[in-house]
């Protein structure tokens, strides 16, 4: 950082960013840095926004919180259409209560998309939803719908996931109205706050062990009957049958495959999340990483 930089951010509260991939370690990273600067814990995972998305999300339990105050956990019902802007919105208020009780505010988690909304300050364009061309868009295969994006925005792929019909739709609709590609649609203001950035990370074999375990104790806890509960309280919605973990037992429900394989093709869906997550998060220079970043390269 430089020193011009140092003195600008001076006057501005502190915030700590806590993030990395997936099964990276940054929920009990969070909890223990929290406990020794009296911080409060704001979530910034698009799932754990999701009332009944538990094991499939990692989401941490009471106990595991350790009695640290967690934010943005359990606010919506699966069939609320959430967004990166209202999240924005609610989590900013957050922080800046914390902040007045003289507490510091911690961000932790692996939304590249929401942690830069919020933090790097970015202003969303407000568009409604186009209910014709979400239905027309709703009619394509997931390829095609993929393939779609690319043809308007071709680094649209840095930033979504290829199965996730959702996310698409409402990048398609952002870049049709707008006439913009997603990051240049996306204005950025000076940031309000003086972040202190942490990366978790391991070296890819050990997380990618970490992955497979996380996994395995998934299905293990449950996985496959809060998966059922979730299809049968809210039925075939883009939120569970787009996110991972939900996602892949939903197939396995469906009778599309086997347990096994829907346990195969999850650990392969994670791993490849991770490897979006890392990308994303290399473009910060400041963050400082527990591995240093040429490691993330391999």
């Amino acid at each position: 950082m430089s020193k011009n930089s140092q003195t600008s951010n001076e006057n501005k509260p502190d915030v700590i960013a806590i993030v990395g991939a997936t099964a990276s370690g940054k929920t009990a990273y969070s909890i223990e840095l929290a406990k020794e600067i009296d911080g409060e814990i704001i979530s910034a995972d698009s799932r754990l926004v999701y009332k009944g998305f538990n094991i499939g999300a990692a989401k941490p339990t009471i106990e595991e919180r350790q009695g640290i105050p967690h934010y943005m956990i359990d606010i919506v019902e699966p069939d609320f259409e959430y967004s990166a802007g209202l999240y924005k919105q609610q989590a900013k208020k957050i922080i800046n209560d914390i902040i007045k009780r003289g507490k510091t505010p911690i961000i932790a988690g692996g939304t590249g998309l929401y942690i830069d909304i919020l933090l790097k300050n970015y202003d969303l364009p407000e568009i409604p939803a186009d209910r014709p061309l979400r239905e027309e868009l709703q009619k394509y295969t997931k390829d095609d719908l993929y393939n779609k994006l690319l043809e308007l925005d071709s680094d649209a792929g840095e930033i979504i996931d290829k199965n996730d019909s959702k996310k698409i739709i409402r990048a398609i609709e952002i870049i049709k109205t707008t006439g913009k590609s997603l990051k240049n649609s996306r204005g950025i203001k000076p940031s309000e706050y003086n972040i202190k950035w942490i990366g978790k990370n391991f070296d890819r074999k050990t997380l990618y062990e970490r992955i497979d375990k996380r996994v395995d104790i998934m299905v293990e806890n449950g996985l496959v009957e809060e998966t059922k509960g979730l299809l049968d309280k809210y039925g075939d919605i883009p939120n569970i049958t787009s996110t991972i973990g939900y996602r892949e037992i939903s197939g396995y429900l469906y009778d599309k495959y086997s347990l096994e394989e829907g346990i195969a093709l999850l650990k392969k869906n994670t791993r490849n999340y991770a490897k979006r997550q890392l990308t994303w998060f290399r473009k910060n220079p400041d963050i400082i990483w527990d591995v240093y970043p040429e490691k993330l390269k391999k």
